[in-house]
């Protein structure tokens, strides 16, 4: 860190304009690159449900689900004249198209499961062919482009719910920025007391995220990710641009408080923060890393993005702005009124009568009734947690003024059964009289089973691949639904039985992620104790930093549960319930809580470490610590909840708890588990604090590190109680 800091000092130009030609090159470069990711991913490729796809798709050319569904409403008899007419034109248009392979109307097969109790309505299936994620969004464009002379024709379907949900992401996207920009600096305003200070925040966070859209949109080119990932990475590139900001800026004017702007203010703030930050964006990125043990693209996208912001955040906050402040120097506190400053200088001096220290003190003279009902009180919000409900992207997620949304709501409603999303079953077995009967009676035995309205005959559609539907009562992602599928499977069948679906589908997703989790589990824990061991010296100090962030992530799901799943603030939130959850919440939360949570402990653990190696108690530098980091942290939460939080204005279902839920658990750990669990444990641990066993003690004397601003000490203080 001092050879970094000597470097920026002699060459600050160089490295700002090399910065200012990397923005430019990622915003023209990374922008257009984006544009790429796809809405697709939320599958193990290794599941029963895409083998059962698969295998009917290669065998008849045709993809076993009817990916786009016309509904025709031409307010009259679509039995008769021009109502049919008007089915018949819309099915002709979609028919039209090079990549739809097969059409399905009610006057064609489909019988009159497709048209409306009243007799007003019917919808036309549409399946494609043999083609990717992309090609069948820009077949559900062309065809709705086709349709658009036919006013009484509406487009859903399950390609149509991926491409408005890429649609709708991309314009959330934009407003977020506008909410969250304006937001960001007025508060940046509020913490440095100074414009200057307040801009270069924004500023890094601008840079972060175009840096972040060009890493995104090069992976994206060698191996797919999904769009859902901008979402995170403009929040979290927002979020630690705007936290390792704080930190660096508070500290360097610290510093040049006590000894004027300069080489040695900078040493001394990129031994001490620029450490914080490292550390910071090893244990984030690592944590956000755990998501990509899982095979659907989602949660993988997930992960990289997470893992490249980090990246690109720690390089701009370790790199480019002290570049940036070696230029201001003492211009860095320009544009503040003289009581802003003197203001801003007093409450860095203050250390032993300001607000935190007064705080920790007080909690630290009742730790334990303090750390007690501090969590019992997470716990308690937690309870909800265990009453949650899961739910998968479908067009639920969708606003009521999506096609695909009022399609699917029109057909659950107005429709006698919903034969659009069928239970398929691949079955490989030979093309004889035999085999015919045998699957005859299979048939039959499906049609007996509860919650079954409608089973097909089996048909040969490729060489040595049969395929039979099974229709169930409650269609989309319903108890009934899944447990169908379940039933379906759990039935003796004579020959190689595959068995895919919507339902298929969440219930294969609900396995996949369940085995995988654990794993998941295992590397964020297992990273957030080595790091926090390797900056700390501690084995104690990291587990109670694993627990406290898992009260973190209860909290906040027993929250988001209240909200989302028991249908509150539905009104303020402009959100319909559907009674649950997505799927991937639990696990997406878990990885950002633990990340952004082992953040802020690093922040604070690393300036009570410096207070302790330099010699005090360790109350003493609980609340050292925490009056040098209280308002920083406080302001960095406020910050992120802001940066990300803005996502709870999107019109997408799982995005919206997204933004809910990360805000949640940021203020949750910065205000209840910094301000009095963290204290109220160190309090009570003492001595113990700083224990590790001996073998871990020599360890970090080698590749530990000393929180001493002036220099790297040899080994850890003795503890002191």
């Amino acid at each position: 860190m001092s050879r970094l800091a000597a470097l920026l000092a002699r060459r600050p130009w160089r490295v700002v304009g090399l910065a200012v030609a990397f923005l430019a090159i990622a915003v023209v470069v990374g922008g257009p690159l984006t544009g790429n990711l796809t809405s697709a991913g939320f599958e193990d490729p290794d599941a029963e449900f895409v083998a059962a796809r698969d295998s009917l798709r290669d065998a008849s050319g045709v993809n076993p689900n009817p990916g786009i569904i016309a509904l025709v409403e031409p307010g009259t008899d679509v039995r008769t004249g021009a109502g049919r007419a008007a089915v018949e034109r819309a099915a002709a248009t979609v028919a039209g198209d090079r990549d739809v392979a097969q059409v399905v109307t009610a006057f064609n097969g489909g019988g009159d499961s497709l048209i409306s109790t009243d007799g007003t309505k019917s919808y036309v299936a549409a399946f494609l062919g043999p083609v990717g994620d992309d090609a069948a969004e820009d077949a559900a464009v062309r065809i709705r482009t086709a349709l658009e002379g036919q006013p009484d024709v509406t487009l859903g379907g399950a390609v149509v719910v991926g491409e408005e949900v890429g649609t709708i992401i991309g314009e959330d996207l934009a407003k977020a920025e506008m909410i969250a920009f304006p937001l960001i600096f007025l508060l940046s305003l509020w913490v440095f007391r100074g414009v200057v200070a307040a801009l270069l925040p924004s500023v890094m966070g601008g840079v972060v995220i175009f840096g972040s859209f060009l890493a995104i949109g090069l992976f994206n080119e060698a191996m797919t990710l999904s769009v859902y990932a901008l979402n995170l990475a403009i929040g979290l590139s927002l979020g630690l641009a705007i936290d390792y900001s704080l930190l660096i800026i508070s500290r360097y004017r610290e510093e040049m408080a006590t000894r004027g702007p300069g080489l040695e203010a900078m040493t001394r703030t990129m031994r001490t923060a620029g450490k914080s930050v490292l550390f910071s964006a090893v244990t984030v990125a690592a944590a956000l890393a755990g998501l990509m043990i899982f095979p659907q693209r989602f949660l993988f996208s997930m992960g990289v993005a997470g893992v490249m912001v980090a990246a690109v955040a720690a390089v701009v906050a370790l790199v480019v702005l002290p570049a940036v402040i070696m230029l201001l120097g003492t211009r860095i506190n320009a544009l503040a009124p003289k009581a802003w400053r003197r203001r801003s200088e007093e409450a860095d001096q203050v250390l032993t009568s300001g607000f935190w220290y007064r705080l920790s003190r007080a909690v630290m003279r009742r730790p334990g009734p303090v750390a007690a009902v501090t969590s019992i009180a997470l716990i308690v919000v937690a309870l909800p947690a265990f009453g949650i409900n899961f739910t998968s992207v479908d067009a639920s997620v969708l606003p009521t003024s999506a096609s695909a949304r009022q399609v699917s709501d029109t057909i659950a409603d107005e429709f006698p059964e919903d034969r659009s999303q069928p239970n398929f079953l691949a079955i490989s077995a030979p093309d004889t009289p035999e085999a015919a009967a045998a699957l005859g009676a299979y048939a039959d035995d499906l049609r007996r089973l509860p919650g079954v309205v409608a089973v097909t005959q089996p048909a040969v559609v490729g060489d040595g691949v049969w395929r039979v539907d099974v229709f169930a009562a409650e269609g989309g992602l319903s108890e009934l639904a899944q447990g169908l599928v379940t039933d379906i499977r759990d039935t003796p069948a004579p020959f190689p039985t595959d068995v895919g679906g919507l339902a298929a589908s969440f219930v294969d997703q609900k396995d996949s992620l369940a085995a995988h989790l654990p794993w998941a589990i295992l590397i964020i824990a297992i990273t957030t104790i080595v790091a926090l061991f390797v900056m700390t010296g501690s084995v104690i100090l990291p587990v109670k930093a694993v627990i406290m962030n898992l009260l973190t992530l209860g909290a906040t799901l027993g929250i988001l549960v209240w909200i989302f799943q028991d249908g509150r603030l539905e009104g303020l939130l402009n959100y319909d319930s559907v009674g649950a959850l997505d799927l991937t919440q639990p696990i997406l939360l878990g990885a950002l809580a633990f990340g952004l949570s082992t953040d802020y402990a690093v922040f604070l653990l690393s300036r009570i470490k410096e207070a302790h190696d330099a010699g005090a108690d360790t109350k003493d530098a609980v609340a050292l610590g925490l009056q040098r980091t209280g308002r920083i942290v406080t302001a960095a939460a406020l910050l992120f909840a802001i940066a990300i939080g803005a996502f709870a204005t999107s019109q997408i279902t799982l995005i919206k708890e997204l933004g809910v839920g990360t805000a949640l658990a940021v203020l949750i750990d910065a205000t209840i588990i910094r301000a009095l669990l963290v204290p109220s444990l160190m309090a009570m641990f003492g001595r113990w604090n700083w224990w590790a066993p001996a073998p871990l003690r020599r360890l970090h004397r080698r590749i530990g590190f000393s929180e001493s601003a002036d220099g790297p000490g040899d080994e850890v203080q003795p503890a002191r109680a």
